[in-house]
């Protein structure tokens, strides 16, 4: 499911503002990590308001994988506790459109699907950790190799709130044990963006079959001397959309975030 070059821009992308008036006006076309460097990025979700308070208690009890860190009023297509200047229809590289559970279309611009009862949920994404990782000496490979991160579903039941529900998803890093063991120290200090990882080791353990064959994004080589570790992902949603099949739904196609104004550092406790 790669989306081509990674990007394709004339202009500096190294802060939130930029990195969104590029992809607004198709000067980037692909995953977003490794974009602008320090801000935070999300997942997004867009449901009918007849749906948001469930969705958002939805969140509010699965918050590993949908640590919500946005919300729009009904119709609004601003987020403006993320950043100025921000139109949810059109920021993001490229979105997936649901209907009544199957997907439709995917497009690099949502406006022709907007509607005014619609409510924007911007969830934090693992790109925001991947920075202090990469800080910390330990390599990404999805962007050391230049693809999208891999992600799958999994045996692991999300909560359940009104019709919500479906199995989680995580992303995988291949990492040394002792990078590892740093990797969970590090990523903990984020519960904000996915936190610390939900698995380490044997991928049967959690309903995944083959590591070679992502439900998302691109495959990457786990060396004989690594282990797979896996964290919460906000593709969960997409996940449930799948089980739940709503009338209506947009989100971002994997990989493609929402960059924000917000920092990364904003999100570090302890």
């Amino acid at each position: 499911m790669a989306l081509g070059p990674m990007r394709r821009q004339a202009a500096a992308d190294d802060d939130g503002l930029a990195a969104r008036r590029n992809i607004r006006s198709g000067l980037h076309r692909g995953p977003t990590a490794g974009l602008a460097p320090g801000f935070v990025q999300g997942n997004l979700a867009i449901l009918p308001r007849a749906l948001a308070a469930d969705f958002q208690r939805f969140c509010r009890l699965n918050p590993k994988p949908c640590p919500l860190i946005g919300l729009s009023a009904p119709g609004d297509w601003r987020v403006p506790e993320l950043g100025e200047d921000l139109d949810i229809r059109s920021d993001i590289p490229r979105y997936r459109v649901w209907r009544d559970g199957e997907l439709v279309a995917e497009p690099e611009d949502v406006t022709a699907f907007w509607r005014d009862d619609l409510v924007s949920f911007v969830i934090g994404c693992s790109f925001s950790f991947e920075e202090a990782l990469t800080q910390d000496g330990i390599e990404i490979r999805h962007i050391a190799m230049g693809c999208n991160v891999p992600m799958y579903r999994t045996s692991i039941a999300t909560k359940e709130a009104g019709p919500f529900r479906g199995p989680l998803v995580v992303s995988m890093r291949p990492m040394k044990p002792a990078d590892a063991i740093r990797a969970v120290e590090i990523t903990a200090r984020f519960p904000a963006v996915h936190g610390s990882p939900v698995h380490i080791g044997k991928p049967e353990l959690i309903g995944i079959a083959d590591l070679a064959k992502p439900d998302y994004g691109d495959a990457v080589p786990v060396n004989d001397d690594e282990l797979p570790v896996f964290w919460a992902c906000g593709v969960t949603p997409q996940s449930v959309v799948a089980t739940v099949k709503p009338d209506f739904c947009i989100t971002h196609y994997p990989g493609c975030m929402l960059v924000t104004d917000r920092k990364n550092a904003e999100f570090e406790v302890g």
